[in-house]
């Protein structure tokens, strides 16, 4: 993958110009670096280029507030301060094109003895609650403590960006040889935050997450923290960075939104079909749930035998393995619901085994 050149530090870039070395820009250009300004800092200098009163900035901000009835003022001024972050750019892209995936080394990282024994502690501290959001949301313990563990190691990695920061860099400059632009969805989220910050009291400058703005504990996006999030521990706030208890029921919560359903399995063993074509048409939909199991047996898929008796629709799911054969298993509707928590087959069996190895010590340690 290539790496790009380092921007040129003011300084330099400053000595060059006055020595001719750099063109001068046409008048097209300088317009266009009057209203996009290029950040030659790097992410944690103290000077780093902030957005400032650039027009599409200070456009968005009056959206936002008239959408959300906040003070324009504020919105204004907060954006303004926010800072463009070259790492964020960075971070956003996509493995280039053609990069084999690995579901073997992808769980390596997940299932392994620091997130199983920081998962043990976590389910032994909050045992109650995991009981309290299963028997509430039909969420097993386990599927909780999965999707925590590889979200942030339980508390350990919940991001070190400036939630402001990220979010306005992806809504403004997101990379422009992304495979698509995907600024509407954060500006969403932008705008989303603000409303989260006022009405939690919170000041936008500080609060930390992901390079991509998740938050807390679940890492969870904004605007899914607005949706979904709970006060799970009836202290009269929500708090996804230290409530163990909030950050359970809005995990819980947030599936069972997605139509989690209440004692079905995630998913079952199966034989893909052999055959190249038959194959095909089972893996058409993707991750969706879309045949029976009747419908699987047709087109040559061999379920194990609890798959085929399940009621409802099922998706093979492929799992590459590099240069290896593929894993497959059949996806339930809760599978699926994993994954609009993130929207990888990788993810969600990664959280569905996490959960299980910790579920296995904790139940062999009682």
């Amino acid at each position: 993958m290539m790496t790009k050149a380092r921007p040129l530090l003011p300084a330099l870039a400053a000595t060059l110009v006055a020595l001719g070395t750099l063109c001068p820009p046409t008048n097209a250009e300088a317009a266009r670096t009057r209203k996009k300004p290029v950040a030659l800092q790097d992410d944690n200098a103290p000077d780093a280029v902030t957005y400032g009163r650039r027009e599409d900035v200070v456009a968005l901000a009056a959206g936002i507030a008239e959408r959300r009835g906040l003070d324009r003022a504020w919105v204004e001024e907060t954006l303004a301060q926010a800072r463009f972050i070259p790492g964020v750019v960075r971070l956003i892209q996509p493995p280039p094109a053609g990069t084999a995936k690995n579901w073997a080394a992808y769980r390596a990282r997940f299932v392994e003895p620091v997130r199983i024994r920081a998962g043990v502690a976590f389910w032994r501290d909050n045992e109650r609650w995991l009981r309290e959001a299963e028997a509430r949301y039909g969420v097993p313990a386990a599927i909780v403590v999965g999707i925590v563990g590889v979200e942030t190691i339980y508390a350990q990695h919940m991001g070190n960006f400036r939630v402001l920061d990220a979010l306005a860099t992806l809504s403004f400059d997101f990379p422009r040889d992304a495979r698509r632009d995907r600024s509407p969805f954060f500006r969403d989220e932008l705008e989303s935050f603000l409303l989260l910050c006022r009405q939690q009291g919170s000041d936008p400058l500080a609060l930390k997450g992901s390079y991509a703005g998740a938050i807390g504990m679940p890492q969870f996006m904004p605007s899914s923290w607005l949706k979904y999030a709970v006060d799970f521990d009836g202290d009269g706030r929500v708090d996804l960075h230290a409530s163990a208890a909030d950050v359970i029921g809005s995990v819980a919560n947030y599936l069972a939104e997605f139509g989690w359903q209440r004692g079905q399995p995630t998913h079952y063993a199966v034989g893909a079909p052999v055959d190249v074509a038959e194959r095909a048409v089972l893996l058409a939909p993707d991750i969706l749930p879309s045949f029976s199991a009747a419908q699987f047996a047709e087109h040559g898929a061999a379920l194990e035998t609890a798959g085929r008796q399940h009621e409802g629709p099922l998706a093979l799911v492929e799992l590459q393995n590099g240069n290896a054969a593929p894993s497959y298993v059949a996806g339930t509707q809760n599978f699926y619901a994993i994954t609009r928590y993130n929207w990888s087959s990788y993810y969600a069996l990664a959280v569905i085994e996490l959960g299980q190895a910790v579920a296995t010590v904790v139940e062999a340690t009682r």
